[in-house]
């Protein structure tokens, strides 16, 4: 995906100076064999490295973001490799450490969640064909677990395949195990993006304490660890000291930097801290909206 993004916004028309990859390339070159179970895939991120490059847009691997510079808006980024230091001026960065689950549907729904070390995350359980473990709640796509659009769509027929077969209806189990195989298929290439761009661990120890990472509610990091230094570690203990996560995105866009300063901080594996509890409205509603009267709708019936 970062190569993706710098690629599309380049093609935009956007000056693209450079990108900043956290993933060292001997992660790459380990991932290999993984991803070359998806060729066509893998092509295409290959297709994309090279074009930046013919473009003479740097790509910098093992770098580490330290800092970005600004006032009201950014005016410069610096950043560290292999223990040099690095400065580009520039109006706009693009940061983020991999795409996350909006799981929020399945918690309010009571669906039991385990940690995923793949996606470092914690993540709704569900068997092959996404039976959750909530009789008659079926989960696939993105809520679920990020596996990309070709295999949310496959893990949603396999959802249907398998509430057909839940209600007595006989289901194709051919088809049902030929979906299987292919998500499988694509799991193991979901492991080579793992280990080719590997979640910087140390990441959250290199946060100065003035960086805000609520953005809703304005929380710095240097909040959240006071209030970790005050002997709190559960992560909707946390929010309910200094409000993280209590804002309109409800963590969606904070909630997983929080848990990794927290975890950091307290020196507890990420896992330990646990995860903050969704809370309806899952997304921000206009108020206005809920005091409008519901209108009557004919409903047509066919006889």
């Amino acid at each position: 995906m970062l190569y993706l993004v710098a690629y599309q916004y380049a093609k935009a028309g956007a000056k693209v100076l450079a990108v900043l990859d956290s993933a060292p390339f001997s992660a790459q070159c380990k991932a290999l064999p993984a991803l070359l179970g998806q060729p066509a895939t893998l092509a295409k991120g290959i297709y994309y490295r090279a074009w930046l490059s013919a473009h003479g847009i740097p790509v910098h691997q093992g770098a580490q973001l330290t800092r970005i510079d600004g006032g009201k808006r950014v005016d410069g980024v610096q950043w560290q490799r292999n223990g040099k230091s690095g400065h580009l001026a520039c109006d706009a960065v693009a940061f983020a450490h991999a795409l996350r689950s909006e799981t929020q549907l399945a918690d309010l729904l009571g669906c039991e969640f385990a940690w995923s070390a793949l996606n470092r995350a914690w993540l709704p359980t569900r068997d092959d064909c996404g039976r959750s473990s909530v009789s008659g709640i079926y989960l696939a796509g993105d809520g679920a677990g990020i596996m990309g659009a070709d295999a949310a769509e496959m893990a949603g027929e396999l959802a249907a395949l398998g509430l057909l077969q839940d209600i007595g209806v006989v289901a194709d189990t051919a088809r049902t195990d030929t979906l299987k195989t292919a998500l499988r298929r694509i799991e193991r290439f979901r492991y080579g993006l793992e280990t080719a761009f590997p979640f910087p661990e140390d990441w959250a120890a290199t946060v100065a304490d003035d960086t805000l990472v609520c953005r809703c509610e304005e929380v710095s990091a240097g909040e959240i660890r006071s209030a970790v230094q005050d002997g709190h570690w559960e992560i909707n203990r946390v929010k309910a000291m200094c409000r993280v996560g209590m804002g309109r995105c409800q963590g969606r866009m904070c909630g997983l930097a929080a848990a990794e300063i927290i975890a950091r901080e307290s020196g507890r594996p990420v896992e330990h801290v646990g995860r903050l509890r969704g809370q309806a409205p899952i997304k921000p509603l206009p108020f206005g909206l809920g005091m409008q009267p519901m209108e009557k709708q004919s409903v047509e019936t066919q006889p």
